[in-house]
């Protein structure tokens, strides 16, 4: 990128780009430590992308510095040759040093709480390369579709992190909806394969069906997501995994099919799964949630890789409204515990 043509271009007007989180089931299996071996399985994720946008704003700034300000983070600001991937932004920072970005301020406003195991981070991810991108597009042609930002985002996440990353959140961030998302294991050709699962006319209904709480404490995904990986590669719960697949196909067309009971049921036994290769997965918050959801006919998980962070519901409509006066009541006991507002998002990625 030519950062003097960028400079003016954001001094006439600043960039402006958002993403949806999600909400899922099946995760995990989106990584390549898992699809590879369980191919034949046909491995997929399950996920919802619902309306709590993470919104990325670029301003100018000092030249050759960038600055990143996010919600629940210190702001950071560093010469654009000394930015730390080791950082709790490091990855933003991997994203501007990608584009060559310096004398920029990235600004980053989450609608979901911080650390909440619903994919903010890679939402902020797509949406900051979606705005780099749509900078790129004055000047040269830019990426392009959502399939490549999805791809670039995944690709830059994982050279930071350290540990092998799944792709599922950053597809439901540029794409939004309901889908189930199949993992191939090709080796040319397309990583992934998009089912949906709910039209967008069956959104507004679907909400009815749902419950989205957080626990009131952040999570640390790489934790529980590392033992995982290390247990599967070990030789540990592989006919677990099996069952998992099986939980997440029979989920998937379960809700494709309307029925809420199946899907209430193959949640649960993914969940019990989950718990018992990994205790840990829910703390004691989001135990008394999921076990108040079976005892109450709905399906009950936690978002992302667990252990603090969100539990989402699944039921019908009259089951959830009954488990919601029961999940209020119980998230009274911890501070900055709640029910977060479920609107499905429909939109995915919007760059203005």
């Amino acid at each position: 990128m030519d950062m003097h043509s960028i400079r003016g271009i954001l001094e006439a007007g600043r960039i402006e780009a958002s993403a949806p989180c999600r909400i899922d089931m099946g995760g995990t299996l989106d990584i390549s430590t898992f699809y590879y071996p369980l191919r034949h399985l046909s491995p997929c994720t399950f996920n919802i992308a619902v309306n709590l946008r993470t919104r990325v704003r670029l301003f100018p700034y000092k030249e050759g510095i960038v600055k990143i300000s996010s919600r629940g983070f210190k702001s950071a600001k560093y010469s654009s040759d000394k930015t730390p991937f080791n950082h709790p932004l490091g990855l933003m920072f991997a994203i501007a040093a990608y584009f060559g970005a310096e004398g920029v301020h990235i600004d980053i406003d989450s609608s979901s709480p911080p650390r909440s195991a619903l994919g903010g981070s890679s939402a902020a991810a797509v949406a900051l390369i979606a705005a780099f991108s749509k900078l790129d597009q004055k000047q040269t042609a830019g990426l392009g579709s959502r399939q490549k930002i999805a791809l670039l985002a995944h690709a830059l996440e994982e050279s930071v992190a350290g540990v092998p990353c799944g792709l599922q959140d950053q597809l439901a961030a540029v794409y939004g909806g309901v889908n189930a998302w199949y993992w191939p294991a090709l080796i040319k050709g397309c990583s992934f394969r998009k089912r949906t699962i709910a039209g967008k006319t069956f959104h507004k209904n679907l909400n009815k069906h749902l419950l989205l709480a957080y626990c009131g404490i952040p999570h640390e995904s790489k934790n529980i997501n590392t033992r995982w990986v290390e247990q599967f590669v070990s030789g540990k719960y592989r006919k677990l995994w099996a069952e998992i697949i099986a939980c997440t196909q029979r989920f998937s067309d379960a809700l494709f099919e309307r029925n809420f009971k199946k899907a209430c049921a193959s949640m649960n036994i993914e969940t019990a799964i989950r718990r018992k290769m990994t205790p840990d997965v829910l703390d004691d918050m989001g135990a008394k949630l999921v076990d108040s959801a079976v005892k109450n006919r709905c399906g009950a998980r936690f978002t992302g890789a667990g252990g603090g962070g969100c539990i989402w519901a699944i039921g019908e409509i009259d089951d959830i409204d009954r488990l919601k006066n029961i999940w209020e009541k119980t998230l009274l006991s911890r501070k900055d515990a709640c029910l977060l507002d479920v609107d499905i998002d429909s939109k995915g990625l919007v760059v203005n």
